[in-house]
């Protein structure tokens, strides 16, 4: 059985899709990009768009009553692979010791031409 997430304190979905949908023990959530949910700004750097991605899915895992620890697959979109490792910096410092499995791709855009997009899927 499936059961939709959703959460105000991420950005609504701009499309036909859900937040996340929470099927069995998984979790899968669809690609966040950088919008503040409180008053849909897109931050200007990578590092404040990889930030606030970051902050966009821990809503979305609190929602879920998960969090980083419960991970067990990320999928980065950079729009310039030459931000790598701005975005592994930043994407390491929210997790302890453990991470989960990922590929980083680059892309030739995104919506609404952020630099960043992130998906995951996580675990209970």
């Amino acid at each position: 059985m499936k059961k939709i997430i959703t959460t105000d304190k991420a950005p609504a979905a701009i499309g036909p899709y859900s937040q996340a949908i929470k099927v069995g023990n998984l979790l899968f959530v669809s690609g966040q990009i950088p919008v503040n949910p409180l008053n849909a700004e897109i931050p200007a750097t990578i590092e404040e768009q990889t930030h606030q991605v970051m902050k966009n899915i821990e809503a979305i895992l609190t929602e879920a009553n998960l969090n980083w620890n419960n991970l067990v697959k990320t999928s980065i979109f950079l729009q310039n692979l030459d931000n790598f490792s701005t975005v592994n910096e930043i994407y390491a410092s929210y997790f302890s010791d453990v991470y989960p499995a990922r590929e980083c791709v680059q892309v030739s855009a995104l919506p609404k031409n952020v630099l960043i997009e992130i998906s995951i899927i996580a675990t209970e």
